[in-house]
C-alpha cells in the first residue's frame, strides 16, 4: 500500500470537512438502524481509517539536519474514498492517453428513466450491465449504419449514479470519437461537425435495447421487481410505462481535440459521489453541501450517510468500459489501423500525448510540488524511513493527519 501524500493540485486548499468525519460521528448510529451490505461496510471502514494510524504508515528522519517528518499514514485505496482517487486517476489517464486518436469527440449521456430507478436499486449489477450494453450497442449500431456514419467509433463509458445532492440517478457518460473506421479498414470516416447522431434516434434505439434486455432478465428469473402478487402483470405494467414516456439522451457538441477529451475524462473517470471540498458545514444535526451554480443543500447526517452509501457499487463491478475501436480486443488491430490512416493524412497527436508515464512519486511531485525523497527543512536526500505498523483497535474519532 502506498503512503499517502496530498494528491490535489498545488493551489487546492485542504477541505474544511470530510466524509470520514461524518462517518466517525454518526456512522454507528446509522448502522444500528440501517442494514448494510459487505461493500458498504467495507467502504465505511476504509473511509474512516484512511490516512490514520489504523492503516500504518512511515516516519522519515533526515540524517543531515535531524528533521523528523510528521507521520505519513497509508491510504485506504478504496474506490469510494474521496481522498484516494487522484493518483489512480492519473495512472489511468496516462494509459488512456496512449490510446487517443487525433480527432474530436462527442459527449453522450444515457439516463435511466425515473420509473426504473427503484428497479435499479434492487438489481444493481444486472441493470448496470444492461445500461452499459444498451448504450454501447446503440452507438455502435448507429455508427455502422452507412446512412449515419458508416464506421466503427471508439467509445469510453463511465457509470455515475448520483446527482449533485447525492440522490439516486443512474446514468452513463460516453465519450465517442467524432468519426469511425470503415468496416473494411480502408479509410477513416469523419462525423458531422455539429452532432454525432440525432438525439431522438439515439433515445428510441436505446429504449428498445434496454427494454429488450429487461425482458431477457425477466425470462431468466434475474429481475427482482419487489413484493408483488403477479410478477408478469407487474412487468407488463412497467414495460407499458417505459414505452409511453420520452427517454432522455443528452448530447454535446464535439470536443476540439484529443487534449480536451483527456481533460474531460480526468473530471469523470474516478469521481466519487461527493468530494470533501463540497462539504461546507457539519454540525450535530445537519450537513450542508454545495450543489450547482452557488446553491447548497442541507440534510441530516444520517440522510447524508444513506445517500452516500447507496452509490457504493457491487464488489468487482467495472464502472469504466471501452467499446468499438477502444475495446481491448481492437487496440493492436483496428485502433492501430485507424491511427495509421489518420497520420497518413497529416493528423497526429501532440508529442506530449506520447510521453512515457511517470511513476507515482514523480507524478505526485508534479501534482503537488512535494518531493518525498527530500528533507522539507534542508533539502537533503539522506532520509531514513521507519515503518509504522497498522495500529490494532477501532478507528480513532479524530485522527491526526500529516500535512
Amino acid at each position: 500500500m502506498e503512503p499517502h501524500g496530498p494528491c490535489a493540485p498545488k493551489q487546492s486548499r485542504r477541505p474544511r470537512h470530510e466524509v470520514a468525519e461524518i462517518f466517525r460521528a454518526h456512522g454507528q448510529a446509522y448502522c444500528t438502524t440501517h442494514p448494510l451490505g459487505p461493500e458498504q461496510r467495507k467502504a465505511m471502514w476504509c473511509i474512516e481509517a484512511c490516512r490514520t494510524a489504523v492503516l500504518g504508515g512511515h516516519v522519515d528522519v533526515c540524517q543531515d539536519c535531524g528533521t523528523r517528518r510528521d507521520p505519513a499514514y497509508n491510504s485506504c485505496r478504496n474506490r469510494n474514498c474521496p481522498k484516494c482517487q487522484a493518483l489512480d486517476q492519473d495512472r489511468w489517464l496516462q494509459q488512456r492517453r496512449r490510446r487517443l486518436l487525433p480527432v474530436g469527440c462527442f459527449h453522450v449521456v444515457f439516463t435511466l428513466p425515473s420509473v426504473l430507478k427503484a428497479v435499479a436499486l434492487r438489481n444493481r449489477k444486472v441493470l448496470f450491465d444492461a445500461l452499459f450494453a444498451a448504450a454501447s450497442q446503440t452507438l455502435i449500431e448507429l455508427g455502422k449504419n452507412p446512412k449515419r456514419l458508416g464506421g466503427i467509433p471508439g467509445i469510453t463509458a463511465v457509470l455515475h449514479t448520483w446527482t449533485r445532492d447525492l440522490r439516486w440517478h443512474p446514468h452513463v457518460h460516453c465519450v465517442v470519437t467524432a468519426g469511425g473506421l470503415a468496416p473494411d479498414g480502408s479509410r477513416w470516416l469523419d462525423a458531422r461537425r455539429k452532432f454525432l447522431f440525432r438525439v431522438e434516434v439515439i433515445a428510441l434505439l436505446f429504449r428498445g435495447k434496454l427494454v429488450a434486455a429487461l425482458e431477457r432478465l425477466r425470462r431468466r428469473g434475474q429481475l427482482d421487481l419487489g413484493d408483488c402478487a403477479d410478477p408478469e402483470a407487474e412487468f407488463a405494467q412497467l414495460r407499458a410505462k417505459l414505452f409511453s414516456q420520452k427517454w432522455v439522451v443528452y448530447a454535446k457538441r464535439p470536443f476540439a481535440g484529443p487534449e480536451q477529451v483527456f481533460a474531460y475524462l480526468g473530471r469523470y473517470t474516478h469521481r466519487v459521489a461527493i468530494s470533501n471540498h463540497r462539504i461546507l458545514e457539519v454540525t450535530d444535526d445537519a450537513v450542508t453541501i454545495a450543489t450547482r451554480n452557488g446553491n447548497t443543500v442541507k440534510m441530516p447526517p444520517l440522510q447524508f450517510i444513506h445517500r452516500f452509501l447507496q452509490h457504493v457499487l457491487p464488489a468487482g463491478f467495472v464502472k469504466i468500459r471501452h467499446y468499438g475501436l477502444w475495446a481491448s480486443a481492437n487496440v493492436e488491430t483496428k485502433l492501430a489501423n485507424a491511427r495509421r490512416l489518420l497520420e497518413a493524412n497529416g493528423r497526429r497527436l501532440d508529442e506530449t500525448s506520447e510521453q512515457p508515464a511517470l511513476d507515482w512519486q514523480e507524478r505526485l511531485e508534479e501534482l503537488t510540488g512535494i518531493d518525498l525523497d527530500a528533507c522539507p527543512h534542508c533539502g537533503g536526500k539522506r532520509l531514513v524511513r521507519t515503518v509504522l505498523p497498522p495500529r490494532p483497535g477501532p478507528v480513532p474519532l479524530r485522527p491526526k493527519e500529516p500535512p
